[in-house]
């Protein structure tokens, strides 16, 4: 009897679990279910089509429906997953008719997700709130731009909410980032690094105000206005960058454990405490490469490498997770910044003693027409003087450096190592210095 593997979630953890799964177990069963209409998109393109960079949300759709065809995969859409009952191995559905269906499974594997969440704001049950987080999301605001919004207030300075606030701006709008805590890009940067961003988005006419926690919606049934920091700020449209939520209430109900992030405890196959049930994605907690402690993130990377593992595993096969350093870039204008591993604060968080090491450097040579300007901050453990981190900006080259510092910490290397590094140069691609051995040199010299 063929092996039956039920996915609750048809997103980028569920839809790679699903490949490989398949690919591990041709006779297999699978079955991804999700409540949206839509299945297998990208959620972090949403902020480009609302930008005009992508023509349309359809664009964003990775897997059509003719690959779930092609992988003999049953996709239902529009089906919402009620009870989990492991005893019986059984999960149980409704779909937009009404009809209940019960699906028996070998191998469940939970991808469901996150949620956009408000905080409990005075005035939030109004209407107009808008998150960013599904294709019909992405629509609502995008329909309130074509319907003539022409100021907007993104709240929250993370990753969504600064792409989107550049995204409306592009669309004409006079755009107020709101954010609580004293900088932008609060989990991804240090201080220093963030203060560079926010004045490039000031520069760029962005209006940001950090440190200042919104405290009311204001209006009578629709927002018109919001009062952060004591000071009231009116606007047409209003988008809710808080942040997001894991999906777990499903796997609590199921008896299936939360770690200490409040996120489905799994352990490196991405098993859970239940014999036969995987978790994976943005409701699924990770290990820290560097601190070896429990941790969330909530990216699309970590969950298409959790997805696989759990595919291969769900179908038979044997795969580990080996754990997440947060890596992450991103494009604000013509600049880009990313991370990878610790930044200092999360080190001293953790109680790592650190040194860093930071350059100002080019990504050509100096001489050559068009070299853009880069800066490369490290992050060392004082103690076995590892690189543990880094956060890099500029014009351009930035993803592979960041990559390549993610092999780097993860391979264990020394930043002496480092600052030995074998690199290329042509004066049209880079340097003759390395802007990273550069950087592995200064916090030699504060080891020193």
């Amino acid at each position: 009897m063929p092996r039956r593997i039920v996915i609750i979630g048809a997103h980028a953890a569920g839809v790679d679990a699903a490949s490989a799964a398949r690919k591990t177990d041709r006779t297999a069963e699978i079955t991804l279910i999700t409540e949206e209409k839509h299945a297998g998109y990208s959620r972090c393109g949403l902020p480009f089509v609302i930008g005009g960079q992508i023509p349309s949300f359809n664009d964003l759709i990775v897997f059509p429906p003719s690959y779930y065809q092609m992988m003999k995969l049953t996709l239902k859409t529009e089906t919402k997953v009620t009870k989990i009952d492991t005893g019986k191995k059984v999960v149980e559905t409704v779909d937009k008719t009404g009809k209940t269906e019960e699906l028996a499974y070998d191998s469940l594997i939970i991808a469901a997700g996150a949620s956009a969440f408000t905080p409990p704001i005075k005035g939030r049950e109004k209407q107009g709130i808008l998150p960013l987080r599904t294709l019909e999301d992405g629509e609502k605001i995008d329909q309130a731009v074509k319907n003539g919004a022409k100021t907007a207030v993104i709240m929250g300075a993370g990753l969504i909410g600064l792409e989107t606030a550049i995204a409306l701006q592009e669309r004409g709008l006079t755009v107020t980032v709101v954010e609580m805590l004293p900088q932008v890009l609060p989990a991804m940067l240090d201080a220093d690094m963030a203060k560079l961003v926010q004045e490039m988005l000031q520069q760029k006419g962005i209006n940001i105000l950090v440190g200042k926690a919104v405290e009311e919606f204001l209006g009578t049934d629709k927002v018109t206005g919001i009062v952060a920091g004591g000071e009231q700020i009116n606007a047409d449209l209003f988008v809710s960058a808080f942040g997001v939520r894991a999906n777990t209430q499903l796997a609590v109900d199921a008896g299936v454990a939360l770690g200490e992030t409040r996120t489905i405890k799994t352990n490196a196959r991405m098993e859970t405490n239940i014999k036969d049930v995987y978790a994976v994605g943005d409701c699924a907690e990770s290990t820290h490469i560097v601190t070896q402690k429990p941790t969330v993130q909530q990216l699309g990377t970590v969950a298409v490498r959790q997805g696989k593992v759990a595919g291969i595993n769900a179908a038979g096969g044997y795969a580990l997770f080996t754990g997440v350093l947060g890596s992450a870039v991103t494009q604000l204008y013509d600049t880009q910044v990313g991370v990878t591993g610790l930044t200092e604060t999360a080190a001293q968080r953790a109680r790592i003693e650190t040194v860093t090491g930071t350059i100002t450097s080019k990504t050509k040579a100096d001489y050559y027409p068009g070299a853009k300007p880069i800066k490369v901050k490290l992050v060392v453990e004082k103690e076995s003087q590892r690189v543990i981190g880094a956060q890099i900006m500029g014009g351009e080259e930035v993803t592979q450096r960041i990559n390549a510092v993610s092999f780097a910490i993860q391979k264990q290397m020394t930043v002496r190592e480092l600052a030995k590094a074998d690199t290329a140069y042509a004066p049209p691609l880079c340097e003759t210095w390395e802007p990273l051995v550069l950087a592995a040199e200064m916090a030699l010299m504060k080891l020193r």
